[in-house]
């Protein structure tokens, strides 16, 4: 039987509720709703900007449309640097299902094609907390494929651009190499990497947690792809001119070299090239005697290359002609104390067997006619001392030192190479004013549409006089025999430097130079060679750089088709002259 219960003899429920708390319970009702529509008009109406942002944070992203970076060619158009689609691998660690076996072998087969070993791989997909992680960048295009075919649930990859470069070792100094950011980071990649790189492009997407675009918002921006660069350089001289000094470097056991060859009517760099070297794209375990661009950015002291410069500083005063006669007897000369010596004693030369020559005593006397002004002058006026005014990083300006603080000695050896310092570029410059008609021109990297104007430093007649002293110098009896070469007339200096280390000069370690021109009446190329620290048979520079330079300077006026002017074989002497240190 049902027990009827009667709700109105409860004395709770019988009792009567104060008004006031009827009114209290509506009151915060009220209030709460006030509060919900205050918050909601916050969110959508007066604060809807900050609650917009930080769901863009969250799911909104600017993808970076990369541009293609410009090419670098040669003078040709031969292509140096180019950029290639690369594909670049990302992972979300925590998706990754390494415990299922059939992902295990997935993996393994992924690190086969990464060429990374399965511990390494697994190191990277270590940390589950973290939701991106690169895996490898700027893979070959087809592994990308191959590893996109594995399907592997949390490994993703992005479309990237990486560089080439076909020539190589030969030019890596002269196009230098890009980070995996595709930034210069030397070389001509370096000094135009603002033209190179053009301007990114960007698009605005929403993305889900798992990276998937969900839809695009805005409008795309496209990217400006970059500018291609036109060097000066001829890749074919380039690649002879490394091959040639690679082989002496490594025939003479040197610790390294460089060459340069100048176009001696534009100033033009068809070839600048040091050994060691490297490859540009493969850049692992590299030391900075690999990376160093010598050739424009180390100073050496020149040696004897100097004394054509100071002779034609001599010349141009009118106190001496090529056969005014020059006593060196006996074969040493004493200033302030300090003795300068010649290999021999040449006894009485002309200025012009000086050179030949490459007398110490002889260019000491000449100087000693000179002030240390008119020497300082000179030297400044072609390039000594001064920054070249050329587009590539890290060009060296040289030391020289101003003409007050010179002592007669400092002055002497000055006259002959030693006491200032200079780079192989602006040695190979310097020679322009002999090539030019006396006229010193500006070098480029870049091709020149047109010649430029020079700065007159010698008159014609002085410049062609020291031309001809440089194929003496070069001919039978001269120091420089051995850069003779078939079918054209060339003129240079050899020089041999005591390599000096710190504030002294080393024992036994030199630097081996030839600097010089052909053909002699009209010159087409200029090229200067520079051997450190020979070490097996000579040291001498026409022994040792002499021979590059021959080899060069006939390949390369082959090549730019200039004809030969004098009889096809070169005449060497048993025993050539050795140049004073």
């Amino acid at each position: 039987m049902t027990r009827s219960v009667l709700y109105t003899s409860s004395p709770l429920l019988a009792s009567k509720t104060p008004l006031w708390r009827s009114k209290m319970i509506v009151a915060m009702l009220a209030l709460g709703f006030v509060g919900l529509g205050a918050r909601a008009a916050y969110v959508q109406v007066f604060g809807n900007a900050f609650f917009q942002r930080q769901g863009e944070v969250r799911f909104a992203r600017t993808l970076e449309l990369p541009a293609n970076r410009g090419r670098i060619l040669d003078r040709n158009g031969l292509i140096l640097a180019s950029s290639v689609p690369a594909a670049s691998i990302w992972a979300i660690p925590e998706d990754v299902e390494k415990e299922d076996p059939e992902v295990q072998g997935k993996l393994k087969q992924l690190a086969k094609l990464l060429e990374m070993t399965p511990a390494a791989l697994d190191a990277k997909l270590a940390d589950e907390d973290k939701t991106f992680v690169w895996i490898q960048r700027q893979l070959d295009w087809d592994i990308g494929e191959q590893i996109k075919a594995l399907a592997i649930k949390g490994i993703y990859q992005r479309k990237e651009y990486k560089r080439q470069y076909p020539e190589g070792e030969p030019a890596a100094h002269v196009v230098g190499f890009t980070n995996v950011e595709d930034q210069g980071q030397e070389g001509m990649e370096l000094a135009f990497n603002k033209e190179l790189g053009g301007k990114a492009g960007s698009r605005r997407v929403i993305k889900d947690r798992m990276g998937r675009v969900v839809e695009g918002v805005g409008e795309e921006v496209p990217p400006m792809d970059g500018q291609d660069i036109q060097l000066s350089i001829d890749s074919k001289v380039q690649y002879f001119a490394y091959q040639k000094l690679r082989d002496q470097v490594e025939k003479f056991k040197a610790k390294a070299g460089s060459v340069v060859v100048m176009d001696a009517r534009t100033g033009e760099l068809l070839a600048l090239a040091n050994y060691p070297s490297y490859v540009p794209d493969k850049r692992k375990n590299l030391t900075g005697e690999q990376l160093r661009n010598r050739a424009i950015t180390d100073v050496f002291e020149p040696g004897s290359t100097m004394k054509p410069i100071t002779i034609g500083i001599a010349l141009e005063t009118g106190k001496f002609k090529p056969e005014t006669p020059i006593d060196t007897t006996p074969g040493r000369i004493n200033v302030t104390g300090s003795t300068i010596s010649d290999t021999h004693n040449y006894g009485l030369l002309t200025v012009a067997g000086v050179i030949q020559k490459s007398s110490n005593v002889g260019t000491t006397k000449i100087s000693q006619s000179l002030t240390a002004q008119q020497m300082w002058e000179g030297f400044s006026a072609v390039g000594f001392g001064q920054k070249p005014q050329i587009s590539f990083p890290g060009a060296a300006s040289g030391r020289l030192r101003p003409y007050k603080t010179w002592r007669p000695v400092e002055q002497a050896t000055m006259s002959y190479g030693y006491g200032l310092s200079a780079s192989l570029l602006q040695m190979t410059r310097s020679y322009t004013v002999f090539a030019n008609d006396g006229r010193v021109i500006p070098a480029t990297m870049l091709k020149r549409d047109e010649p430029p104007v020079g700065v007159p430093i010698f008159s014609e007649r002085t410049a062609n006089q020291v031309r001809q002293m440089l194929a003496l110098a070069a001919g039978p009896g001269g120091t420089g025999q051995k850069a003779q070469t078939v079918g054209y007339s060339v003129g240079g200096k050899s020089g041999t430097a005591r390599k000096q280390i710190g504030k002294n000069y080393a024992a036994g370690k030199y630097r081996a130079w030839f600097t010089g021109l052909a053909p002699v009446d009209k010159p087409r190329v200029i090229v200067a060679v520079m051997v450190d620290e020979p070490s097996a048979g000579s040291f001498y520079g026409g022994t040792v750089a002499a021979p590059v330079f021959s080899e060069v300077v006939q390949q390369t006026l082959r090549l730019m088709g200039v004809q030969p002017d004098v009889a096809v074989v070169p005449q060497i002497v048993a025993n050539p002259v050795e140049e004073s240190l």
